[in-house]
């Protein structure tokens, strides 16, 4: 047992368990490859295509319990994640990694047989990016960890692309770059005012290593080629009026607020509220984004 995390292990709970999977970040990541299911060309089985986005959810629950595995000393150390189940000695790291791998195994074996091996390649791959690429190489040792590891939360609307078709065209891939270039500045505002807490950890956040200044920049600087890939399935053809339109408005939202934060030259963290109101509305954004553009496919295929 490590010195970060407490001493005497208490028995887990399933809560403790369901807390590995990290719940709410799985919501975003089932949402997103549900839209990419119906969005997709062609027809489905309902009963393979709840199988499909069961097994992404489960792999998405492996990524959150062997993430908080290898960050257990990482998380200790910061305020808002300290109270997660190895840091705050409700479980064993062991049960943690076993309970992961676990997960690993049965979502992309079940996605291979029940859907399709594009489907489970596609999530294996996206485990073992998070998992390892991002979580033990990219994380820890360099600012542009959001920025490359930003690609494993972008292949869920592929792979349910996948589950449907069998294959990766065009479209899908303008949904990975969507997400892909909004993760940036998504996660860049919480850093800004979580800056302390991963700097406590030791983490190179950009604010930590680059500075708040110039963090703000990269986050006014990227949500213009994110709102210019977000109008992109308009601009193609593959969607209507009603999806260009509604990209068109939650852009012109989201560059308002990352132009606030642009603007705003604080150092408190009590006092960022343009940077906590660009989170906030970054998830909501997304949300909105994904869900009519599917509604909008669905109308026109």
């Amino acid at each position: 047992m490590t010195t970060a995390t407490r001493d005497i292990i208490l028995p887990a709970e399933w809560r403790d368990f369901w807390a590995l999977t990290k719940p709410r970040v799985m919501s975003l990541v089932v949402f997103t490859a549900l839209c990419g299911l119906l969005a997709a060309p062609g027809s489905i089985d309902p009963v393979i295509g709840f199988t499909a986005i069961l097994c992404l959810a489960v792999g998405a629950g492996a990524c959150g319990a062997l993430n908080q595995y290898f960050e257990a000393d990482t998380d200790a150390k910061m305020a808002r994640t300290s109270d997660r189940p190895l840091p705050a000695g409700r479980m064993d790291r062991e049960s943690a990694l076993h309970f992961g791998i676990g997960l690993a195994a049965f979502s992309v074996g079940i996605m291979g047989v029940a859907v399709n091996w594009l489907a489970a390649g596609l999530l294996a791959f996206s485990i073992f990016f998070y998992a390892i690429v991002y979580t033990i190489w990219l994380k820890p040792n360099t600012p542009q960890n959001i920025v490359i590891g930003g690609a494993a939360g972008a292949f869920p609307p592929v792979i349910g692309w996948a589950a449907v078709t069998g294959d990766v065209t065009l479209l899908p891939v303008v949904l990975f770059a969507i997400i892909f270039l909004w993760t940036p500045p998504h996660f860049w505002a919480l850093a800004l005012f979580m800056k302390t807490d991963y700097g406590a950890a030791g983490i190179p956040m950009m604010p930590n290593v680059k500075g708040q200044k110039s963090t703000r920049n990269q986050i006014f600087g990227y949500s213009f080629p994110m709102a210019a890939t977000a109008v992109l399935p308009f601009v193609l053809g593959q969607t209507s009026w009603l999806f260009g339109a509604a990209s068109v408005l939650l852009n012109i939202v989201f560059i308002a607020l990352a132009y606030r934060v642009w603007r705003n030259d604080t150092t408190d963290a009590m006092a960022m509220k343009p940077e906590k109101q660009l989170f906030a509305f970054s998830i909501l954004y997304l949300f909105l984004l994904f869900a009519i553009f599917a509604f909008d496919r669905m109308l026109i295929l």
